[in-house]
This record gives structure tokens, sequence and C-alpha cells, in this order.
């Protein structure tokens, strides 16, 4: 495998350093990258188009649980993502594979796993821990309708699920009001939800340990 140029996306300056000492005993990475937040990862994104991996943390500051992931899959479909994060529960490496991760490695494993895993993913396979989850409907329906979105109209729901109001919105992403305007009804059509509080909600729905709610029962 030839050298590849990796990009570290976590908020834990201790555990960058160790996985970017575990991927250069490894031997296959030339050009490491590290970021500690989402806005950071999105400026690294667009400067360096030739990066061949993420290792992707999943609560760096800016995120809404898989927003992020979401986001890259938009972005650069076809560079891959390894999901590294302290939360192993079933459901949420489940819920990786589902939003489009080619891996999860959790934090508690042996730093030497990330090299093989790294290894695994680059020679076209994918690095999973057994699953005991079984695959939600509720996900499949999301992650659908996110792909829908382009990369900038990810960037607006993100905003509206933060609260922004649309010159706000225009306001930190660069755009013309007009603009932000066009995008939040093209979002809004696309998810198929009728208001911004709907869209914000099911975007709510990305975070990591989300679960759908059981039906009452019958008094």
């Amino acid at each position: 495998m030839s050298l590849i140029k990796v990009l570290v996306a976590d908020d834990h300056p201790l555990f960058r350093a160790a996985v970017l000492h575990a991927l250069r005993d490894g031997g296959a990475v030339g050009e490491m990258l590290e970021v500690a937040s989402v806005s950071a990862l999105t400026e690294a994104v667009a400067e360096h188009a030739d990066v061949d991996l993420v290792l992707l943390d999943l609560t760096m500051p800016g995120a809404h649980g898989f927003s992020s992931l979401v986001w890259l899959r938009g972005e650069r479909p076809e560079l891959p993502v390894i999901i590294i994060s302290s939360n192993d529960n079933p459901r949420v490496i489940r819920r990786a594979q589902q939003f489009g991760a080619v891996g999860f490695i959790p934090k508690s494993a042996p730093v030497e796993s990330i090299g093989a895993a790294v290894s695994a993913v680059m020679e076209g396979d994918t690095c999973f821990p057994p699953l005991a989850a079984v695959r939600s409907e509720h996900d499949a329906m999301l992650a659908s309708r996110l792909a829908r979105l382009t990369p900038q109209q990810i960037r607006v729901l993100l905003c509206m699920a933060d609260g922004l109001l649309n010159k706000q919105i225009a306001h930190v992403l660069g755009l013309a009001e007009n603009t932000v305007k066009v995008h939040v009804t093209a979002v809004l059509k696309k998810l198929e939800c009728n208001s911004r509080t709907q869209a914000a909600v099911l975007l709510k729905t990305l975070e990591a340990e989300w679960e759908p709610e059981l039906p009452r029962a019958a008094p």
C-alpha cells in the first residue's frame, strides 16, 4: 500500500497524539493532519483535496452526533471515514455504519488496532466490531433524505438546528440572505419537513444515542 494522507479529527490532544504515533509506527502514512473542531474540519477538507482518509470523533465542538459524518459523505462521498469514539454502544456502531462510515474504532481498543483498521480500509475493506444492534429503518430513511442535500444545504441545516435566523446563517456562511432562503426552502422540501422546527427535530435524531420513542400503551 502506497503512503497515504490522513486527517485526524478529535478534540482531545493526547488522543490525537496517540493516533498519530500509532499511524507513524505503521509506516503506511506519509502525511497527517489534525483538527479539533467541526469548523477546522471543514476548512481542512476544503484546503486538502488530496486527503485519503478521515478518522473522526463524534463529540467535537460544533458536532451534532453524526452530523459531521453526514456532511463528509455529502462533501466528499469518495473519502472513507472511520469513526473513533469512546461510545462503543452497539447501536452507535450500527448507526455509524448506516450513515456511511467504513469503520469504527472504540477508543478503548489497543492503539495497534488503529493501524490495522487503516490498512484494512485502504485495501477496500471495512472494520467494524461485531454488531449486535439491528438495522434501523428510521436511520435508513434519514440517511436517504440527507443524501438528497448538497453540502451547502447541509451547512444551512446545521445552522437551522442551532436556531439561527436566515440573516445570521448568511453571515456565518458568507452567503446572500436570499440565497439562504432558497436553501432553506430546498432543505425543507428534500427532508419532507413542514417547518424549520420539524427539520431541527429531525436533525436531533443524529445524536449518537438517539432512540425512537416507543408507542405508549393504551390506558
